[in-house]
């Protein structure tokens, strides 16, 4: 008798779901009145619906999940399982996709409340878990920006697409992972040239930063002034709305970083200084002029310079980051122990070739999230603040404030 009234309970539950209407105490009244000692006012099912976590009904060919409710115990037991406590009952049931206890157990959704039904055709079989819907069929991407697995910066991490004589004047360079995120979008970087230097020269930078799941627009020119680099990103924002585009709806316009070499590098401090999109920037071997920009940097922005111990840059970018009007967080990473030839030591080409993994950890950290990457460059110990540049000679000196 007991196990037939639970059966037209779960009966006259499942008849009110759908229906979700005045109905709802008719069903329930049909449903016991022949059944002596039954409930008549039924507290797991509201006007709107949705069941009451506190209600069991795991013996059922039939499982009704509501916004909460309890991982089912013991689903081989036809036995309905009792909670041993209120807190049991009102456990909150898994975010992970339901999966049917058996092969013939089917999935139905109710658009109207967003509730999940697993009916089986087995009087056994029985959901591990149910869990609320959105009704909406649009795919939703995960949180969070997407990085390649391999963390190590001194290496590349997946094959990537190269495109030249692309962007929005056609002498850019366009490069992204040859597989893209099904599920989370990626981050922006934006790459400046050196002044009078093709992008192409940078090919193993532009590699390198796609490899680890960025998408890389390399200009054709840089200014120094951001000129180019805004039109570059309203380019790719048109690619990331165009349906018919392999980027579209793949990009995170939020999470948009600047770096470059030079004349690439003062293009970057002022994509970071004017550019909302833009959040952080890593110049290489630069530093303004006037040596006030970096203090132009808003605060909820970052900031960093990586510089050769015998490059001509060095003088703007020791007295551009020590400006006593800088408030962003920001850093300031010397190349040390280079080779002796040329300039003499890590010299104005330093920061693009052999000290590419900074930007690129840098980039991981401030755009992908790594927040362990912090340890790398602020604090006495970090690898950029007193480390060996991985398969190049000599060591990192960096310092950091402001964060």
């Amino acid at each position: 008798m007991k196990q037939r009234a639970l059966k037209c309970l779960v009966l006259a539950s499942t008849l009110a779901l759908f229906n979700c209407d005045d109905s709802v105490s008719d069903a329930i009244e049909q449903a016991t009145a022949d059944q002596p000692g039954l409930p008549t006012d039924l507290t797991g099912v509201s006007s709107s619906g949705m069941t009451d976590p506190t209600i069991d009904v795991s013996s059922s060919s039939v499982f009704i999940g509501g916004g909460m409710g309890g991982d089912v115990a013991n689903p081989a037991s036809s036995e309905a399982a009792t909670p041993t406590s209120s807190a049991d009952a009102l456990n909150p049931v898994s975010s992970s996709v339901i999966a049917p206890a058996s092969s013939e157990a089917v999935a139905s959704v109710s658009s109207s409340s967003g509730i999940v039904v697993v009916a089986s055709s087995s009087s056994n079989a029985v959901t591990s878990s149910a869990t609320e819907v959105s009704s909406s069929s649009e795919a939703k991407l995960a949180g969070g920006v997407f990085l390649a697995e391999g963390t190590d910066e001194n290496k590349d991490q997946m094959e990537v697409e190269y495109i030249e004589r692309t962007g929005w004047d056609g002498g850019g360079i366009l490069s992204y992972p040859k597989r893209l995120s099904a599920d989370k979008k990626h981050a922006v970087v934006v790459w400046g040239p050196g002044g009078g230097t093709e992008p192409g020269a940078y090919g193993g930078m532009i590699h390198r930063l796609a490899s680890h799941g960025f998408v890389v627009i390399a200009l054709k020119e840089s200014p120094g002034n951001a000129s180019q680099g805004k039109p570059a990103l309203d380019w790719l924002e048109k690619k990331n709305n165009d349906p018919n585009d392999p980027l579209y709806q793949k990009l995170d316009m939020t999470k948009v970083g600047c770096s470059g070499h030079s004349m690439g590098g003062l293009e970057s401090e002022q994509m970071v200084i004017q550019d909302k999109r833009v959040i952080t920037a890593m110049l290489n071997n630069s530093g303004d002029l006037g040596h006030t920009a970096m203090a132009s940097v808003p605060t909820d922005k970052t900031i960093g310079i990586v510089y050769g111990e015998a490059g001509m840059e060095r003088p703007n970018a020791e007295a551009d980051y020590n400006n006593n009007g800088v408030k962003a967080p920001a850093c300031l990473i010397q190349m040390t122990g280079g080779p002796q030839g040329g300039e003499g030591g890590w010299g104005h080409g330093s920061g693009p070739w052999g000290g590419m993994a900074a930007t690129v950890a840098w980039m991981r950290w401030h755009l992908g999230g790594e927040d362990f990457r912090k340890d790398d460059f602020v604090g006495s110990s970090g690898r950029y603040i007193n480390g060996e540049i991985i398969g190049e000679q000599g060591h990192w000196k960096g310092t950091c404030k402001n964060f």
